[in-house]
């Protein structure tokens, strides 16, 4: 008797599913379906690096973000239209990704926003964050709703997530190319 319960619990547990990711897990690392990721520069003259990583979830897109090197603070964070980082100010990596077409700027779960929205990441006094987000409506390589060869880009100060076009954000301190492995 001890045996059966013992693996119909084993069964049961390998068969569980979960949605969001448990305290100390991040979006990303807990999300299924392919990977992709960036390595983040410095831009503007700051001293930011980091990388992303972005999974298919099954509520849309999870992104772990982290960041050393960067102005203790709230910072915002989304992805850009073009996979260019090649401009010392980011400018080339162009507007926010918007595959909604007319959608105003907001925060990765407000109503109204651009695709790229991913809210804001918090550096600590060692100049260190992590951001973990799950946005809806985004996936890693989809023609139409895709973040690979767009840019991650990391701006100087905290996105007020509604201001068009970027929230106030500031300057974009920090550019990366978003690429399948």
């Amino acid at each position: 008797m001890r045996t059966s319960f013992l693996l119909l619990l084993a069964l049961g547990c390998t068969t569980a599913s979960r949605t969001s990711a448990p305290s100390g897990e991040s979006a990303a690392s807990s999300s299924t379906g392919p990977a992709a990721t960036a390595v983040i520069e410095p831009r503007s003259g700051s001293t930011l690096s980091g990388s992303a990583k972005f999974t298919g979830a099954p509520e849309g897109l999870g992104a772990h973000v982290e960041v050393q090197g960067a102005m203790p603070g709230p910072h915002g964070v989304h992805v850009h239209e073009k996979g260019d980082c090649s401009d010392p100010k980011a400018a080339s990596a162009g507007p926010h990704f918007n595959p909604n077409g007319g959608a105003h700027h907001g925060g990765p779960v407000t109503p109204v926003r651009h695709g790229g929205d991913l809210g804001n990441i918090e550096v600590g006094p060692d100049g260190k964050g992590t951001l973990d987000v799950v946005v809806a409506g985004l996936s890693v390589a989809n023609v139409a709703n895709g973040v690979v060869g767009r840019a991650i880009v990391v701006h100087e100060k905290v996105d007020d997530l509604a201001t068009d076009p970027a929230g106030n954000s500031g300057a974009r301190i920090g550019c990366g190319v978003i690429q399948a492995p």
